[in-house]
């Protein structure tokens, strides 16, 4: 069928409205993903509803699989009536155990989680401990030589405030921490088991002598595995923020953070004051009512 010229004209008129709302609809899809100025992704917000009153944080999209993990966790409901179970002034407060929901006075937690643990995603020059980051718990270095974070557990800093020659003698220990984190990496390598099984043991024994001679052995490994990489410093913008809002700073490069509180930071400051037994456990239990995943 021949259209006469008026008719393909009014196909013309309709098909570019159609194409001019789909046109629309895509900026507003697009718009929605990210933010208004800068054209940065928008990143996800999460109330935290607690007993002690209300914390809201932000979700960084630079740790995306701590932040994927987090939404989820948040969306099955799996924080709510999980405790604070571990609180140190001046540090931190933690929770996410989901041993610690049914807890009774004097239980032992912080090893409860959903059975996984997520690769380390370490940003220490652009995200850092400073007061209010939102970070992932994880098991130590002997055990856990890839940093990996616990599957659920999680902490917000408080910290306190460090002067610029605290900052400097940080600095140093924290590069004696990378020797000694390029021992256990050599340590858990499969060449190296008999020597693992026989500094445990030495280490239970409280054998120094031959403990010493085990990481005089590997010493000239470490050696050369630390010198790989650049003496550690941190940035003058993690000076400035340590300096005047405070944090933990020798934690950056070794837990990572994945999120920042955005209010409610007197929330986390009345939480860390609250009286502890032993095991850094709140004497009144501090409860995560819910979390909300804000829209």
């Amino acid at each position: 069928m021949i259209l006469s010229i008026i008719q393909t004209k009014k196909l013309i008129t309709m098909f570019g409205k159609v194409f001019l709302g789909i046109a629309l609809t895509f900026v507003s899809f697009v718009h929605a993903g990210f933010a208004a100025n800068d054209g940065k992704p928008k990143e996800t917000q999460v109330t935290i509803v607690t007993t002690e009153g209300i914390i809201r944080v932000k979700l960084y999209n630079e740790t995306p699989q701590h932040r994927d993990n987090f939404i989820q966790l948040v969306n099955s409901h799996y924080y709510d009536s999980t405790l604070f179970h571990r609180v140190i002034h001046e540090f931190m407060i933690q929770g996410g155990d989901p041993d610690s929901k049914a807890a009774k006075p004097g239980d032992q937690l912080g090893n409860g989680g959903p059975g996984y643990t997520i690769p380390a995603e370490f940003m220490p020059d652009k995200l850092y401990h400073k007061k209010g980051a939102l970070a992932a718990a994880r098991n130590g270095d002997d055990v856990n030589p890839g940093k990996a974070s616990s599957g659920s557990q999680f902490y917000i800093v408080q910290g306190k405030v460090f002067t610029d020659a605290e900052l400097t003698t940080m600095e140093q220990r924290m590069q004696l921490q990378k020797k000694q984190e390029a021992f256990f990496i050599l340590l858990n390598k499969p060449e190296n088991t008999q020597l693992k099984l026989k500094f445990f043991s030495f280490r239970q024994q409280q054998q120094t002598d031959s403990l010493m001679a085990i990481a005089q052995s590997l010493d000239p490994q470490v050696q050369a595995e630390v010198a790989k990489n650049p003496v550690f410093k941190f940035s003058p913008e993690q000076r400035t923020t340590y300096s005047t809002v405070g944090g933990v700073p020798h934690l950056d490069g070794n837990y990572t953070v994945f999120g920042e509180v955005t209010e409610g930071l007197d929330i986390v400051d009345k939480i860390a004051a609250t009286k502890t037994l032993t095991g850094d456990r709140p004497e009144k239990d501090i409860r995560v009512l819910k979390m909300i995943l804000e829209k």
